[in-house]
């Protein structure tokens, strides 16, 4: 057999070869339809996230977020700090379950779930806080200060980002944006008898926070139970490291 022929014959078993790895490589790739993920950026917040996403189709998954979070974290609110009125650090903790919808750019995908995507999310949070510390009246009484304080968040909105494949398994996903707007029920409930001019010294001290700017303006703290609701702009962002399978 001459040189040519084999030369012929070796490129045709190197093509056909060179196809089926290719579509072998392609069947094993998409049998990758699920995703677990935990969200890096959230444990320096004292968070733990974790995610799962499912491949519904060439371009659209579907995913669940549930996150816990402990008091522990980088953001807190500081107290409070007066001659009469002193607090501790504001902190929190609870959960947050979020669902979302993605849709993936066929044209920047590697693998199944990853490159470009845009989609939407709706987020539920529950936290708990509590504000303790001492307060002091004009002659000179003492006071323990004890409020247990319960947040619910509802927020719904679009979010745009980028998953890089690093493997055919893992990737890093990073939330660009995910802007919003979110429901806020707020209640506060006190679990100290306090005198009543405390609460006009507390109100004025919270004047100082713009945080409580944010809420109604008939919404004053005072002896009895109180709530308030308000929607405020919410937005989204993020790094997680997932693995497929």
């Amino acid at each position: 057999m001459s040189f040519e022929k084999k030369a012929i014959i070796f490129s045709i078993i190197l093509l056909v070869t060179i196809k089926i790895a290719a579509q072998e490589k392609a069947t094993e790739v998409n049998q990758f339809k699920n995703q677990i993920g935990i969200e890096i950026s959230d444990i320096i917040d004292g968070t733990i996230q974790l995610k799962y996403e499912r491949l519904l189709g060439k371009h659209i998954s579907v995913g669940l977020g549930i996150g816990i979070k402990d008091e522990e974290g980088i953001i807190k609110l500081s107290g409070l700090d007066r001659e009469q009125l002193k607090t501790g650090d504001i902190a929190y903790s609870g959960f947050k379950v979020i669902p979302e919808i993605r849709y993936y750019l066929n044209r920047t995908q590697q693998y199944a779930m990853d490159g470009f995507y845009f989609g939407v999310y709706l987020k539920y949070s529950n936290f708990n806080s509590d504000l303790d510390g001492t307060y002091s009246n004009d002659v000179g009484d003492n006071f323990t200060i004890a409020f247990d304080a319960d947040i619910k968040v509802t927020s719904v909105g679009f979010m745009v980002g980028y998953k890089w494949a690093i493997s055919k398994r893992f990737a890093i996903d990073f939330l660009i944006a995910g802007p919003g707007v979110g429901t806020y029920n707020f209640s506060l409930k006190n679990t100290q008898g306090l005198p009543d001019e405390f609460y006009d010294d507390f109100n004025d001290a919270l004047d100082q926070y713009s945080l409580f700017d944010l809420l109604d303006g008939d919404f004053r703290f005072k002896a009895t139970d109180e709530k308030s609701k308000f929607i405020l702009p919410s937005f989204r962002y993020g790094i997680s490291l997932n693995y497929s399978f």
